[in-house]
């Protein structure tokens, strides 16, 4: 048994005994009934279950939790697809999911919305060219498997995201 705490979506937890093998994805859903990670491939292949890891320097980053333990995230702060929307408000990358459809089954819904959330966070920090807008997109959704096929409507959510707040993603006059 392992002692955890971590935030998750701004709220403390912990600390808490967990299995040493407890999964992360499986300390979410069974443990906290977060249920919008989902299980996918349970190889990290499809990540289907990627939650976003924010470090002290302001920085995120995606990480799969089907193959992580739930021990490995001792100390961390986490945002899951529910701490997306704030105040019962979508954020915006959820509402153009939502206008493009992009989504079917839904199932690796979260780990795009949660890629695409890190991107925008990226390019707030340091924007891109328009010239260079689709092959980032494209660069920070690779990876992410859609068994639905759903890639293109993704990607026009996230860049359509972008496009409506040009100033603040794209460089300016470029």
């Amino acid at each position: 048994m392992t002692k955890l705490s971590l935030t998750i979506n701004g709220r403390a937890y912990g600390p808490v005994e967990v299995r040493d093998e407890l999964s992360m994805n499986d300390f979410l859903r069974e443990y906290l009934g977060m249920t919008g990670t989902k299980f996918g491939c349970g190889a990290a292949q499809c990540l289907s279950c990627a939650v976003i890891v924010d470090d002290p320097d302001g920085t995120s980053c995606t990480s799969p939790t089907c193959i992580a333990s739930a021990a490995s995230f001792d100390g961390k702060t986490i945002r899951t697809v529910e701490g997306l929307a704030r105040d019962g408000e979508l954020s915006e990358l959820q509402k153009a999911f939502i206008r493009h459809f992009a989504f079917q089954c839904g199932y690796c819904t979260a780990g795009f919305l949660n890629e695409g959330q890190v991107l925008l966070e990226r390019l707030a920090k340091a924007p891109v060219k328009r010239a260079d807008l689709e092959s980032t997109i494209a660069e920070a959704l690779d990876g992410h498997i859609c068994r639905c096929t759903g890639y293109v409507k993704y990607h026009e959510a996230v860049r359509d995201v972008i496009l409506a707040d040009s100033r603040r993603y794209l460089v300016a006059n470029q």
